[in-house]
C-alpha cells in the first residue's frame, strides 16, 4: 500500500472545477494508475479498483484557513504518477506530490493505541419506513442520506466497534469527535444525476482490533469510496 499527497491549487480555474466535481475528481485520480491487465481483472473490479491487498481512495482536504489552496490524499494498492494533477491543478514551479510506503506505519497499528483521525464518509441509511410528512412509497428501500448532525454523528458511532475502534471521551464523558464540512453534492454520472451527501468527522479513537482498524485504512468505510469518501487518516495525538 501507498498514501500520497498532492497539493492542489483552487485559485485555478480549472484546478477549482475539478475539485468540486466528485465524478471529475475520481477520473483525474484514476488517471494517476496504468490500466490493469486483462489477467488481473480476476483480483479488481471497477477498473482496477479493488484489489486483495487494497483499494483506490482519496479525500481532498481544504485548507484550515479557507483559502483556496487544497491537499489531495490517496491510498493505493499501487504506486501513482501525478505529474498530470501537480500540472494543471497545483503549482508545477514549486515541487510535486509526496508518496510513502505505507505498510510500516501499518504494521505499527496496535490494540490499545490512541489517534487522533479523520474521514470522510457518506452518511446513509436504507429506507424501510416512509417517515415524511409527505407519504410517498418510492422511498421505501432506496439509501438515503443522513443530513443533521445527530444523525451523522451517530452513523459512525454505530459502526466504530464492527471497524476496529471507539470514540475517546474526555475527563467529563463527552465524545472527542465533531462532524463538520457538512455538504450535499449533485453531479452528473453514467448518464443520470447522482446526489452524495458527505461529512468530515474529526476526533480521537482507541485501537480495539488492529485487522479490522487496517482493513479500514486499507479499504475505506462506508459508501461513496470512488467519489472521495471512506478514506480514514490516523495522526499522533497531539
Amino acid at each position: 500500500m501507498f498514501i500520497s499527497r498532492v497539493p492542489l491549487n483552487g485559485a485555478r480555474r480549472a484546478a477549482l472545477e475539478v475539485m468540486t466535481s466528485p465524478n471529475k475528481m475520481h477520473g483525474a485520480v484514476e488517471a494517476a494508475f496504468a490500466p490493469v491487465p486483462d489477467c488481473d481483472f480476476l483480483s479488481a473490479c471497477q477498473s482496477g479498483q479493488d484489489f486483495a491487498e487494497g483499494r483506490i481512495l482519496w479525500r481532498i482536504d481544504r485548507a484550515p484557513d479557507g483559502g483556496r489552496g487544497a491537499w489531495l490524499y490517496v491510498v493505493s494498492p499501487k504506486r501513482p504518477d501525478f505529474t498530470h494533477l501537480c500540472e494543471q491543478m497545483g503549482w508545477p514551479v514549486e515541487g510535486g506530490w509526496e508518496t510513502k510506503d505505507y505498510e510500516p506505519f501499518l504494521k505499527k497499528i496496535g490494540e490499545g493505541q490512541r489517534w487522533q483521525f479523520r474521514l470522510k464518509a457518506n452518511p446513509v441509511r436504507k429506507v424501510f419506513v416512509d417517515k415524511s410528512s409527505r407519504s410517498d412509497k418510492d422511498v421505501i428501500g432506496t439509501i438515503q442520506g443522513h443530513v443533521t448532525v445527530e444523525q451523522q454523528m451517530q452513523w459512525l458511532l454505530d459502526r466504530a466497534e464492527a471497524h476496529g475502534f471507539r470514540i475517546l471521551e474526555d475527563p467529563l464523558g463527552n465524545l472527542q469527535f465533531q462532524v463538520g464540512q457538512r455538504e450535499k453534492s449533485s453531479f452528473s454520472h453514467a448518464g443520470s444525476r447522482a446526489t452524495l451527501t458527505t461529512a468530515v468527522f474529526d476526533g480521537a479513537l482507541e485501537v480495539i482490533d488492529r485487522e479490522a482498524l487496517c482493513h479500514v485504512l486499507r479499504f475505506g468505510m462506508g459508501r461513496a469510496k470512488a467519489f472521495g469518501c471512506g478514506l480514514m487518516t490516523l495522526a499522533p495525538l497531539s
